[in-house]
């Protein structure tokens, strides 16, 4: 279905059942079902979260200045995709991790022609520290270098099922939407991306398909085109019910 796509997983879902930090375990299930896209010939690329370690925006932050405590955040993504590197390359991926941040001893600095060239070569890149300027979410990170490489499509990957009208741990009569438009995700509000991600995509006329990650096999599928596994976010979704 897709020839270059952009993965977006967050911190948290790197925790498992843990509370805080990084659960090996899940970091090496989800290399091996990258790896299963990655053998069909896909470029994949990966911006990583660090909500599992530290957010700016979080209650760990206190009452830190926001520019600094977004800084640290962006130091939990370069973590958690060096965690993502090692798992990769245990699959024998090759990897390459490229950071907003100048990092030289454990990352190349981004560069976007660099960036393609690797994908080119079928090496994983992921893309850390965000977009390497505080106020900005790691969803906006997805987004631009989306834009930047000419990925196809964004896959979000969650803990859950897609795009509801309501939050469906809340609300029992919540919805699932198997398509939505980029307009109806914002007029309503939805817990999509963050609405500097949707509006950029929204732009670019960047797919986004946002489905649940914790269920093996379920990255290929949504590579696949699978929309049984989550919601499409594009520009003539329509809010169609699942």
């Amino acid at each position: 279905m897709y020839k270059r796509i952009l993965l977006k997983l967050s911190g948290e879902a790197l925790m498992g059942s843990q509370n805080y930090g990084i659960d090996t375990a899940v970091a090496e299930s989800v290399a091996r079902e990258i790896k299963a896209v990655h053998d069909l010939g896909v470029e994949v690329a990966i911006v990583v979260g660090g909500g599992n370690i530290f957010r700016g925006v979080s209650k760990s932050a206190g009452n830190m200045d926001r520019g600094a405590a977004d800084y640290i955040g962006m130091l939990a993504t370069v973590m958690n995709a060096v965690v993502m590197q090692d798992a990769l390359e245990k699959q024998d991926v090759y990897t390459r991790v490229m950071s907003a941040i100048d990092i030289p001893q454990l990352a190349e600095p981004f560069i976007r022609r660099r960036a393609i060239r690797h994908l080119e070569k079928m090496r994983v890149v992921i893309f850390a520290a965000g977009t390497g300027n505080p106020y900005f979410t790691t969803d906006s990170a997805a987004a631009l270098r989306a834009c930047e490489i000419g990925a196809d499509v964004i896959l979000k990957a969650t803990k859950v099922d897609g795009v509801y009208s309501a939050d469906p741990m809340k609300d029992p009569t919540a919805v699932r939407f198997e398509k939505i438009s980029y307009q109806e995700v914002l007029e309503k509000q939805l817990k999509v991306m963050d609405a500097s991600a949707i509006s950029l995509c929204m732009d670019n006329n960047l797919p986004i398909l946002v489905f649940n990650m914790t269920e093996s096999g379920n990255i290929i599928k949504a590579v696949k085109g699978d929309l049984n596994i989550g919601t499409l976010v594009s520009v003539t979704g329509n809010a169609t019910a699942a």
